[in-house]
């Protein structure tokens, strides 16, 4: 059963990156097996600049953080407070660690002012580590990038 717009809320105001490094606008769709999220590459992100000075282009390594925090924290924070029966904000989060990217490929370039839809499938979630299929696509369908992603959460 997918999560009503107040629980995708609350997962996203847990997410603990925070600008300028939260690379997360909105979750569209969130359930026990996937996840579906979307980011607005803004112009005047601090990347840019040097990355490349007159033809910006989104650095990979940026690609794929925005693939684990949709894909590996946003629905690592879901998956345990459905394991414990808890609303999200009412635990105490785990740290979230980001540990693994398993087959990235890049087939797209990303420009300033470009939304992306973040789309995860778990493989699986059991003892605070997720791993799941994430892909990036454009507004209009085209992939972007894919891979496998894990994360683990450690307790504070």
């Amino acid at each position: 059963m997918e999560a009503d717009a107040a629980l995708k809320q609350e997962v996203l105001s847990l997410v603990p990156q925070q600008p300028p490094f939260r690379f997360i606008d909105e979750i569209i769709h969130l359930d026990d097996d996937r996840i579906e999220g979307t980011y607005r590459f803004r112009e005047d992100e601090y990347f840019y600049r040097g990355h490349f000075p007159g033809n910006p282009i989104t650095p990979g390594v940026i690609l794929i953080e925005t693939m684990a925090q949709v894909g590996v924290v946003a629905f690592g924070i879901y998956l345990l407070s459905r394991q414990k029966n808890a609303r999200p904000g009412d635990m105490k989060l785990p740290i979230s660690l980001f540990s693994l990217a398993d087959g990235v490929e890049f087939k797209q370039i990303v420009k300033p002012g470009e939304r992306v839809i973040v789309k995860a499938e778990k493989i699986y979630f059991r003892k605070m580590t997720i791993k799941a299929r994430v892909v990036m696509e454009k507004e209009s369908g085209e992939l972007i990038c894919s891979g496998e992603l894990s994360g683990v959460g450690v307790d504070q």
